[in-house]
C-alpha cells in the first residue's frame, strides 16, 4: 500500500528549493483552509438546499453542490494539450437522454435501463466501526449494523438506495457521492479558481488510462515527464501507448525544480528520438512510489512554477496523501507510539498543500482514490481538475467504464455520508495514518537490526546499497542475483529496474522497495533478515 524504504546506490543532493514559485495569491489560499470550518459551511449548505432528490441515472455536477466561487477566476483552456482522439469525442446520446427522466410522469420506452424490480438484491447489511473505535476488535464488539434497502429512497428513509445503485448510471457517477466528493475537496483542496468540478473514476489506473488518452498522441511524438524512478504500473500504463517517458532527477523530497527547469529549457528532440518537449508532468507528490520521497511544500511551489514557465500540465497522482507522517524517530524513540493530531482541525492543518490547491491556472488533474485508505477492492475513486477537463474526461468514460460500481457507490454512500459525515471519515484517516506510522517505524526497526551497516547505510525511507562488483558486471545481473536469492529464501521484494522511467538507460545503481502495508511486525522482522542474507551472500560473492 505505501512505500517505505528504498535501498539503492544513488547519493541525494540537497539542492536548494525556489521558495518564491508559487503565487502568493495560490498560497494565501490555501493557508485559509480550515477543515472545521469548511464542514459547518457545507452542513449549513445542506440544510438550506434541503432533501437531496437524485434518481435512476440522475446527471450531476460539482457545481450543483460546491459553494459560491464567484470571486474566483477562471481556470485555462487546454485545447492546445488535447489529443485529436479526444477533441473529436462528443456526449454519449444514451447517457444525455436520461435528463428527461426527471419530467413528473414521463413513461421510458427510449432507454435500456431495466426494472428494479428485477434485481435480485432486495437490501444489504454491514457492520462497521463506530467513530473513533476505528479498530477490528472494536468492530466486532461496538460496531454499528447497516441496512440498505432497494427502496429507501421511495420509502423516505435515505437519499440512496439499490434501486438507484444497482441501474445505469451517468460516467461522472451518482450525486449522492459526487455530492460527498465535491464536499471533500472543499474540505482539502480549495480549487483556487472558479470552473473546478470532480468526477468519479473506476481507481487511479483507469484515470490515469484515460487522461494519457487524453493529452498524449503517438502521431505528435508526445512524451510524459516523471520521476526518474515512477510507479511501475503508471509506466506500464504509457509505454504501449507509443508515448515516450523521461525520467527527472529527485533527491529525497522528489522531482528537483532546477533539473526539471534545465531538461526542459535544453531539450533536443533530435537527440531523444524525435520526441516532442514534454507537455505532460506525472507525479507522485507525497509518498511517491517507489523512493518513498514527499515534496514539501516549498517543493510543490517550485514543480507547480516550472510547469507554468514550460507549460506542462500535471496529472498529480496522490493515492497516498492522507498517509503523511513525521520523520522517523532516533533508535531510542522508534519503539515509542506514535501521536495522534489534538483534534480534525490539527489533521487537516498538517496537512502539505495539495497542487490543486496552489493550481491557479487549472493545470493539474488530480487523482484521488479510496484504494489505499479504505478498501482496495471497491475501485472507486475520482478525479478533480477544470469544468473543461472534466468534461473532456466524461466523454471518455461514457464509452469505455461508462462510470463506477453501483455496490461500491452505495455501500460507501452509506459509511461515509449517512454514518460517519466528513468529520468522522477524516478521524478514521487519522487513525490510519497513525497505524502505518507504527508500520513504517517496525518496518525501520527491522532494517537497522538486520541489514548489513558495513554494506548499506540509509536514511528512512531512503536506503543507499554499494556493491563491490559494480564495476565489472551488469547492475541488473547483481541486482536479479540478490532478487533471486530472495525468493529463494521466502521474501519478496520490488526490483527498483521495475520502476526505472527510461527503461533502455543503464542502472545507476541498485534499487529495491520494501512496503510495510501488510506484513506483521514478525514477518517484517523475519523478511529483512532473509533480505540482509541475500545482499551478504552477494557481497561475498563479489
Amino acid at each position: 500500500m505505501v512505500t517505505s524504504t528504498t535501498v539503492q546506490t544513488r547519493s541525494l543532493s540537497n539542492t536548494p528549493v525556489n521558495n518564491e514559485a508559487a503565487p502568493a495569491a495560490a498560497l494565501a489560499h490555501h493557508e485559509k483552509r480550515g477543515g472545521l470550518k469548511v464542514i459547518d459551511d457545507i452542513l449549513a449548505r445542506r440544510a438550506k438546499a434541503g432533501k437531496l432528490v437524485a434518481g435512476i441515472a440522475a446527471a450531476s455536477n460539482s457545481d450543483m453542490f460546491k459553494g459560491s466561487t464567484d470571486d474566483m477566476p477562471s481556470a485555462k483552456r487546454w485545447d492546445d494539450h488535447l489529443t485529436r482522439e479526444s477533441r473529436a469525442r462528443g456526449p454519449c446520446t444514451l447517457k444525455q437522454a436520461a435528463k428527461h427522466l426527471k419530467q413528473p410522469g414521463i413513461i421510458s420506452l427510449g432507454g435500456g435501463l431495466p426494472s428494479s424490480q428485477v434485481f435480485p438484491f432486495a437490501s444489504l447489511s454491514m457492520t462497521v466501526p463506530t467513530v473513533p473505535n476505528f479498530h477490528e476488535a472494536d468492530t466486532l464488539t461496538s460496531g454499528q449494523t447497516l441496512s440498505i434497502g432497494k427502496y429507501d429512497v421511495r420509502d423516505e428513509v435515505a437519499d440512496y438506495d439499490l434501486s438507484i445503485a444497482l441501474n445505469y448510471g451517468q460516467s461522472t457517477g451518482s450525486a449522492q457521492m459526487m455530492r460527498f466528493l465535491t464536499e471533500h475537496t472543499e474540505i482539502i483542496c480549495q480549487p483556487p479558481y472558479k470552473d473546478w468540478g470532480v468526477c468519479q473514476t473506476v481507481g487511479s489506473t483507469g484515470a490515469l488510462e484515460q487522461a494519457l488518452r487524453m493529452f498524449c498522441d503517438k502521431d505528435r511524438n508526445d512524451s510524459v515527464l516523471t520521476e526518474d524512478f515512477s510507479f511501475s504500473t503508471a509506466l506500464e500504463t504509457i509505454h504501449p501507448l507509443g508515448v515516450h517517458v523521461f525520467g527527472a532527477a529527485i533527491d529525497d523530497q522528489g522531482l528537483l525544480p532546477e533539473a526539471m527547469d534545465e531538461m526542459l529549457t535544453k531539450w533536443d528532440a533530435s537527440a531523444r528520438d524525435g520526441a516532442r518537449k514534454p507537455h505532460v508532468l506525472y507525479t507522485v507528490p507525497s509518498g511517491q512510489n517507489p523512493t518513498g520521497a514527499t515534496q514539501s511544500a516549498e517543493r510543490r511551489r517550485a514543480v507547480y512554477a516550472v510547469a507554468q514557465k514550460h507549460d506542462l500540465f500535471i496529472i498529480e497522482d496522490e493515492p497516498y496523501y492522507f498517509l503523511q507522517m513525521k520523520t522517523y524517530p532516533p533508535e531510542a524513540q522508534a519503539a515509542v507510539a506514535p501521536s495522534p493530531p489534538e483534534s480534525v482541525q490539527d489533521f487537516v492543518e498538517s496537512l502539505l498543500p495539495t497542487l490543486v490547491s496552489l493550481d491557479t491556472d487549472g493545470r493539474v488533474l488530480r487523482m484521488d482514490s479510496f484504494s489505499k485508505v479504505l478498501v482496495p477492492g471497491s475501485r472507486l475513486g475520482w478525479i478533480v481538475a477544470s469544468a473543461q477537463i472534466v468534461e473532456r474526461f466524461q466523454r471518455h468514460a461514457e464509452v469505455a467504464n461508462q462510470g463506477p460500481n453501483g455496490f461500491s457507490q452505495v455501500i460507501l454512500h452509506k459509511l461515509l455520508d449517512e454514518t460517519w459525515g466528513h468529520e468522522g471519515y477524516l478521524k478514521w484517516l487519522m487513525n490510519l495514518r497513525l497505524e502505518y506510522t507504527a508500520k513504517r517505524n517496525t518496518l525501520l526497526a527491522a532494517c537497522e537490526e538486520h541489514l548489513p551497516r558495513d554494506l548499506v547505510r540509509w536514511t528512512p525511507p531512503v536506503a543507499g546499497m554499494f556493491h563491490p562488483d559494480a564495476g565489472k558486471r551488469d547492475l541488473k545481473a547483481i541486482e536479479e542475483e540478490i532478487f533471486d536469492s530472495c525468493i529463494q529464501n521466502g521474501v519478496l521484494i520490488a526490483r527498483g529496474s521495475w520502476f526505472q522511467a527510461e527503461k533502455e538507460k543503464p542502472l545507476s545503481g541498485l534499487h529495491f522497495r520494501a512496503t510495510y502495508a501488510s506484513a506483521s511486525a514478525e514477518s517484517m522482522s523475519e523478511a529483512t533478515s532473509r533480505f540482509a542474507a541475500a545482499v551478504r551472500k552477494s557481497f561475498r560473492k563479489a
